[in-house]
């Protein structure tokens, strides 16, 4: 009876090695297979790929700030409300600078309408040149016959002693006309009265009366949300002083912050998938690799470590690496700045660059170019209501005209009157 209990748990417990065995053996087996797909998984999928969940959506934060000091009549805009590039913000008190504008405005008319004189004074010394050549003509004919008839007795020698100083009056008068319009010429020579210096200041100090007006009205420079907004109505406002902000949700990127240690392979082009918090894995955007930042986000801290110390610490470094996402994929599934998101770089193919060689990128505005083409048609406004409607023509006129004799012509003239007078 002993021996057969004995037997059966003999068998019994060689039936529990064999089974304890089998499991062993397919456990082994399962764990090997796991081992070489996992390799396999490694070799030709997982080495090609760096992922993150230190990312984030980052963006373009358009500050509006004034231009010229003022106090705040109107706020047309609040936070999360979208806005229009060129639709008016923020609007100040604009009556001083209405002021200003009409004084810069008058003051160019005045200006325009003394050049125009200046022109019309060249044809005005042109007449009295030629009224003064008259009177020398006559004069120096006078005492020609004078000292014709003088042997004859008919003439006494005080009266061609008259003639003679009546010659050289005139002479004198036509020397002070000549250099009357050359005076004149000077201020008006190669110049039109729009181009006129004196009309060029003028119209200057109207631009920067018009400017500082139209400033008055903050624009919105791109389209985007507002947010951020912290001016009040009846707040004084400096040049400078943050009112509030425009983000282009439209242009929104991803800042993966990956360890240094998954940079090896990192380059520009590399495509990437991200997924983000808010919308969970069901939604994929595909974007690309397009930079690396210049440093790590410790070197352009606040307070940058200092590692040149007694007491050091290795910690790993992250460096910020921008991602452009697909338009598309962005339209349909709009992202806010600050959101979390996963990103995962495929690094198999590295004929990219870590360096960017591609042209910058450019940000601009045109929203404030109207103003300078507003005060320019404003000027001209001015100018050709003051101007006269044939100021052009007299400066052209002025310039035509037959240059009058020199004074050095004119007192050799004069000296061969006198020498023939005495040898008369």
């Amino acid at each position: 009876m002993s021996d057969t209990k004995q037997t059966a748990a003999s068998a019994q417990s060689q039936s529990n090695n064999g089974k304890r065995k089998r499991l062993m053996t397919l456990l082994v087996g399962v764990i090997l297979i796991a081992a070489i797909a996992y390799g396999l998984y490694y070799f030709l999928v997982a080495r090609f790929h760096e992922d993150t969940d230190d990312a984030y959506v980052n963006g373009n934060v358009v500050q509006i700030t004034p231009q010229v000091t003022g106090t705040v009549i109107a706020v047309n805009a609040d936070d999360t409300q979208t806005v229009k590039a060129g639709d008016p913000l923020v609007v100040l008190d604009g009556a001083d600078a209405r002021v200003s504008l009409q004084q810069a405005e008058a003051n160019l008319a005045q200006t325009v309408r003394q050049v125009r004189g200046m022109f019309v004074n060249n044809d005005q010394y042109q007449a009295q040149i030629a009224q003064r050549q008259a009177d020398l003509s006559r004069a120096q004919d006078d005492l020609r016959r004078r000292l014709t008839i003088a042997q004859t007795g008919a003439v006494s020698q005080e009266e061609i002693s008259h003639a003679r100083d009546t010659v050289k009056a005139a002479q004198a008068a036509l020397d002070a006309a000549e250099q009357q319009l050359a005076s004149s010429r000077a201020l008006t020579s190669n110049t039109t009265v729009a181009t006129h210096p004196n009309v060029l200041a003028a119209a200057a100090k109207v631009r920067d009366a018009y400017l500082n007006n139209a400033r008055n009205t903050l624009p919105a420079p791109v389209t985007g949300y507002v947010a951020k907004r912290s001016v009040q109505v009846g707040q004084r406002v400096a040049p400078g002083t943050p009112l509030m902000a425009i983000v282009p949700l439209g242009s929104v990127w991803v800042d993966a912050n990956f360890k240094e240690v998954q940079l090896r392979h990192m380059r520009i082009g590399q495509p990437v998938e991200l997924t983000a918090d808010v919308y969970g894995s069901s939604v994929v955007y595909h974007g690309k690799v397009v930079g690396f930042s210049a440093g790590t986000g410790s070197a352009f801290s606040l307070l940058p470590a200092q590692n040149a110390t007694g007491n050091w610490i290795k910690v790993v470094q992250r460096l910020p690496v921008r991602i452009e996402l697909d338009q598309k994929e962005l339209d349909a599934h709009p992202l806010r700045i600050g959101l979390s998101m996963q990103a995962d770089v495929d690094i198999k193919n590295e004929s990219g660059t870590q360096l960017s060689t591609a042209q910058n990128t450019v940000y601009q505005t045109n929203v404030f170019d109207k103003y300078g083409a507003e005060a320019d048609a404003e000027i001209a406004r001015i100018i050709a209501e003051n101007a006269g409607s044939n100021a052009s023509a007299n400066a052209g006129l002025a310039h035509q005209k037959q240059p009058v004799p020199s004074t050095h012509a004119h007192s050799s003239r004069t000296a061969k009157v006198a020498s023939r007078g005495s040898l008369m």
